[in-house]
């Protein structure tokens, strides 16, 4: 890092230039578009008529074992991100590419155990709200955190950061 908290970012242009690292400029934290639609969600079950879905105590389970899992893949991956020193917050400016653990088959860990909990509160509430709005919480992590995150990770890394999303899908 240079002097006054610069680093020298290479753009996707190519030209070098010195200038602040302000990070993706995400804007709000992307757990709260997920606890929100399930807050909605659940809302939208109790006051509004929809579908019901009655899956039965098997399928409690089933639900139960989606946020276990989603809740183990966030914990993994922020453990990940204090060993390497790296602030987990979306806005922050980046240090490295964490590419090992979870980020070795998804680039998005965190939003995607976040999905997995959104899906499992469905399944676990038979909330047909939950389930309805899951598609829309992941569609907004997707366009309005993940794509700045990957701008700003290919201006600042470049080419490593490149191969890595040539190696590793977004989601899956």
């Amino acid at each position: 890092m240079t002097e006054h908290g610069k680093d020298n970012i290479t753009p996707i242009d190519g030209k070098s230039r010195t200038q602040p690292d302000k990070g993706p400029q995400i804007r709000f934290p992307p757990p709260l578009v997920y606890f929100g639609f399930i807050a909605i969600g659940l809302f939208a079950d109790r006051f509004v008529t929809l579908p019901s879905i009655t899956y039965g105590p098997a399928f409690e389970w089933l639900g139960s074992a989606f946020i276990a899992v989603g809740t183990a893949l966030i914990i993994i991956s922020l453990g990940l991100f204090k060993i390497e020193g790296e602030n987990p917050e979306p806005w922050t400016v980046s240090k490295t590419i964490i590419a090992r653990g979870p980020y070795r088959h998804t680039r998005n860990p965190m939003y995607l155990g976040m999905a997995m909990i959104m899906l499992g509160i469905g399944i676990w509430r038979d909330s047909a709200g939950v389930l309805i709005l899951l598609p829309v919480a992941i569609l907004i992590i997707d366009r309005c955190v993940i794509l700045p995150e990957e701008a700003y990770l290919v201006r600042k890394f470049g080419k490593p950061y490149s191969d890595y999303q040539k190696r590793v899908r977004r989601w899956l």
